[in-house]
């Protein structure tokens, strides 16, 4: 498999490579890449076979999407590639008008992105965040305004509960609207909570995840070793400003400093499965990111991995991991790594189906 082993994402006619491009680290600063090196990462992806590229109206307070745009138009890809944004994290702190899922925030932040980008139209637009206030029907109106005006193809939700995309996506297909077709959440060895509710939503919606963060802000790389633990620590910022370059243009690591996760990831529980995905990479001689990238790849109901990068030697790394084949054994250990408690009511639903049919036997259709 390689970029251009392409894959629809969820129920929908759109082919997207199994590695998306993400460009939060571009003008990022300290784990990041200024222009020079954000452009190398784009060429080094598209040269790959790339064609799905995601950002956001926040990212580098805009930077993140105005050097995206003007790498497509330099190169004149811009037919060749899918394009991903979003709006719902503030833009700014001055007016509560420039944050949420409002219909005037998702039209401001639409034009705003279309501008910047130097695009007339977005291929795939990703509400950032539930804003818990705005009703689900104003956004399902907002966003199907948005496909009408043809500003958008389609849309998708992110970091949002599956109740509420559930929602949102039966409303759309009872009143004959334009239904999303696309979930991205966080997702990774270490990160599997998606397992509980927004994986099984998106198999019966026919919505594809995107998986973000797949390394877990770079724990998974194994560069961060069990002496980080006593900087354990609630989350940090949001990457909602342009980022201060280190003195040799290089990323110093995000979990280096102030970042989006602050300490929050590094706990006992998580270096034991770092320690279980340095075994596999050992056995297997390849990278722990490379084996963590294509772990989460393979998983059911992931339609593409968001990877960042920092350098574009990254990306050549990442791109690699896509040929990776585990044995039996390795699989089974890696998930048993980081494998979700059984809590109510979950557990449950892993009753043998005999206990509920009285101990007879049923198949159901799928």
């Amino acid at each position: 498999m390689d970029l251009t082993t392409y894959r629809t994402l969820g129920r929908s006619g759109l082919a997207v490579s199994p590695l998306a491009l993400g460009t939060m680290t571009f003008g990022a600063g300290r784990w990041g890449a200024e222009e020079a090196g954000a452009r190398a990462i784009f060429d080094a992806y598209v040269e790959a076979g790339g064609n799905f590229i995601d950002t956001a109206d926040v990212y580098s307070g805009g930077e993140s999407e105005t050097m995206l745009g003007r790498f497509v138009t330099d190169r004149a890809l811009r037919e060749k590639l899918v394009i991903a944004t979003k709006s719902g994290f503030p833009r700014r702190d001055d007016t509560p008008l420039a944050g949420g899922n409002s219909a005037r925030n998702i039209r401001n932040g639409l034009e705003g992105s279309l501008r910047r980008l130097g695009t007339d139209h977005i291929d795939l637009y990703w509400t950032h965040v539930w804003d818990r206030t705005t009703p689900p029907e104003e956004v399902l109106r907002a966003l199907t305004d948005a496909v009408r005006r043809g500003d958008i193809l389609y849309y998708g939700f992110s970091n949002a509960p599956a109740w509420y995309a559930a929602e949102i996506a039966t409303l759309a297909r009872v009143h004959g609207l334009p239904q999303p077709i696309g979930l991205q959440y966080s997702y990774s060895l270490i990160d599997r909570g998606v397992e509980f509710d927004i994986l099984p939503a998106g198999d019966a919606l026919g919505l594809g995840l995107v998986a973000w963060s797949p390394l877990a802000a770079g724990l998974l790389t194994g560069k961060y070793g069990r002496e980080k633990i006593a900087e354990v620590g609630p989350a940090g910022s949001l990457p909602n400003r342009s980022g201060t370059a280190t003195a040799s243009g290089e990323s110093d690591g995000r979990l280096n400093g102030d970042n989006p996760y602050g300490g929050m990831l590094f706990t006992e529980k998580n270096f034991d499965i770092v320690d279980a995905l340095r075994g596999v990479s050992e056995e297997i001689g390849r990278s722990m990111a490379e084996v963590a990238l294509a772990w989460v790849a393979k998983r059911p109901g992931v339609s593409s991995v968001l990877i960042g990068a920092s350098r574009a030697e990254q990306v050549k790394q990442n791109v690699a991991s896509l040929d990776i084949t585990f044995s039996p054994e390795q699989e089974a250990r890696l998930a048993s790594a980081g494998a979700l408690p059984l809590i109510n009511p979950y557990f449950i639903f892993d009753l043998p189906r005999e206990r509920i049919f009285g101990g007879q036997s049923v198949t159901p259709w799928r």
